[in-house]
């Protein structure tokens, strides 16, 4: 069994937020990105989590990313806002535009933002539940670089390529999902090969384009898109939305900038969100609220469902009480990353 270590949700963001300043990345970037980090850990994501840390520091120590940069605001259209996140990391230019693109989706009924030159390394369901929050429907997509085959196809074309979609509720957390275009992340293989487990059937294929459950083939193969041509569908469209929509790279293009740090790719972000009280008449948000939970209870009815987000929720519960679990040589490698001596 693999040798753990417990921390306080406090202490995985003094950590991460640690870790980050000692290799010159700045308060504001830092912290946002401990934000992002100690959410994933706190929601039990780990593939998002602490895990990460090490790739965000190869990419500052590379020079590949800006650890200092300051994210800029533009308005583009009256209700499309723009986030120059400067070579950045993705997290704080993120929580920059949240505000305005809310602020537009209420006076417009629709809003869009675009988050172009980050660097994005988490996963995307904290951007479109911070919307939620304002009681907006949300919707975000965005690319990274040439991990998975077209259908049919061998050899890496397009990102992972994640949506996330977010509902408000009321008397309940949001129903949020996010999941990736392919069959699994690219976070979930990289753990399978760290705790050196296969990965399920489906997920990959190698080099030589042959089904494998070794986590190092596949890596070093392609990844496959979920559902055959619909998955691969899905990727190809949030490639145009992540990246020619909003002048951003495609996958591959990300894949022939990368420096091969280990770090995050250089991309864009598509985020879109909805004031649902704007999509029907005066007096009829109650009934349209009424209505999704009817389709939620419909779903809860059938034994052995569950709703989207539900098991993150689950954790965000019990995290807080029993602290959360890394492998001690994760946790002893962020200890050096930050300076500190082990024992």
């Amino acid at each position: 069994m693999t040798d753990l270590t417990r921390l306080t949700l406090a202490q995985v963001h003094a950590l991460a937020w640690q870790v980050l300043r000692a290799h010159g990345v700045s308060d504001p970037q830092a912290r946002a990105i401990a934000d992002t980090v100690t959410a994933a850990e706190r929601d039990d994501c780990k593939s998002h989590g602490l895990f990460r840390l090490p790739g965000y520091v190869s990419s500052v120590r590379s020079g590949k990313v800006t650890p200092d940069a300051v994210p800029h605001l533009h308005e583009l259209a009256p209700a499309i806002v723009q986030v120059d996140g400067q070579n950045g990391f993705a997290p704080l230019a993120l929580q920059i535009g949240c505000g305005p693109l809310a602020e537009k989706a209420r006076r417009h009924g629709i809003a869009a933002l675009a988050v172009t030159r980050i660097y994005h390394f988490a996963a995307l369901w904290p951007e479109v539940e911070a919307l939620a929050a304002h009681d907006l429907v949300a919707l975000a997509f965005t690319a990274a670089m040439s991990y998975v085959a077209p259908a049919g196809g061998s050899k890496p074309l397009y990102g992972t390529n994640p949506m996330a979609f977010a509902w408000p509720r009321a008397g309940h957390p949001p129903l949020v999902f996010d999941q990736a275009s392919s069959a699994s992340a690219r976070g979930e293989i990289q753990l399978h090969l760290r705790d050196g487990t296969p990965i399920p059937a489906g997920w990959a294929i190698d080099a030589e384009g042959h089904p494998t459950t070794d986590p190092a083939a596949a890596l070093a193969g392609a990844q496959l898109p979920f559902g055959g041509y619909k998955g691969a569908a899905i990727a190809l469209m949030i490639e145009l939305l992540a990246g020619a929509l909003i002048g951003e790279v495609f996958s591959f293009e990300a894949s022939a900038l990368d420096n091969h740090d280990g770090g995050p790719p250089v991309g864009g972000e598509l985020i879109i969100a909805l004031d649902p009280a704007r999509c029907v008449g005066h007096g009829d948000r109650r009934r349209q609220l009424a209505h999704a939970e009817q389709l939620f209870a419909n779903i809860l009815a059938q034994e052995g469902t569950r709703l989207p987000s539900d098991r993150r929720y689950a954790a965000r519960q019990r995290t807080p009480r029993e602290g959360i679990t890394i492998p001690r040589a994760l946790y002893e490698e962020l200890q050096r990353l930050a300076g500190r001596e082990t024992t």
